[in-house]
């Protein structure tokens, strides 16, 4: 304990670099747990849409909706996305997955339905990238 102690007292910035990558390390693990966050992997999502009829929004931009996006997705882009929660309303009492490319924007869009009140909502865990590499469907074109 006595060389923990001197090593810290020897390489102030070097201890403190440990615990800033320590906390974000244990973050990455826990971070979306405790904001209420809860993401599926695309096996999953497909398994709540399958069963449970879930709908999928897809909150990229209309240059990247086209491109390919999974089949009967409501495109929402996050910018819009409060603008028009309205058209989720029929939806409030079905399971809803939030896609994007990579999974950091339907986050942000995931959290900000919790705060309107939607119970079920899900985040694509890794976005569309997942999804394709997952080799599961896209459809291009606007719907």
């Amino acid at each position: 304990m006595d060389q923990l102690i001197e090593f810290i007292g020897n390489h102030p910035n070097l201890a403190m670099a440990f615990v800033v990558v320590s906390i974000l390390l244990i973050w990455s693990f826990v971070g979306d747990s405790l904001q209420g966050l809860n993401n599926l992997a695309p096996q999953e999502a497909t398994l709540l849409m399958n069963h449970e009829d879930a709908i999928v929004v897809d909150v990229r931009e209309d240059s990247e909706y086209v491109q390919g996006h999974i089949l009967n997705a409501i495109h929402l882009p996050s910018n819009t996305l409060l603008d028009r929660i309205g058209r989720l309303e029929k939806y409030r009492n079905r399971p809803i997955i939030i896609s994007c490319m990579t999974g950091s924007r339907s986050a942000h869009a995931c959290s900000l339905l919790k705060k309107k009140g939607f119970e079920k909502v899900h985040n694509l865990k890794g976005g569309l990238m997942a999804w394709q590499n997952a080799n599961l469907p896209l459809a291009k074109g606007k719907d």
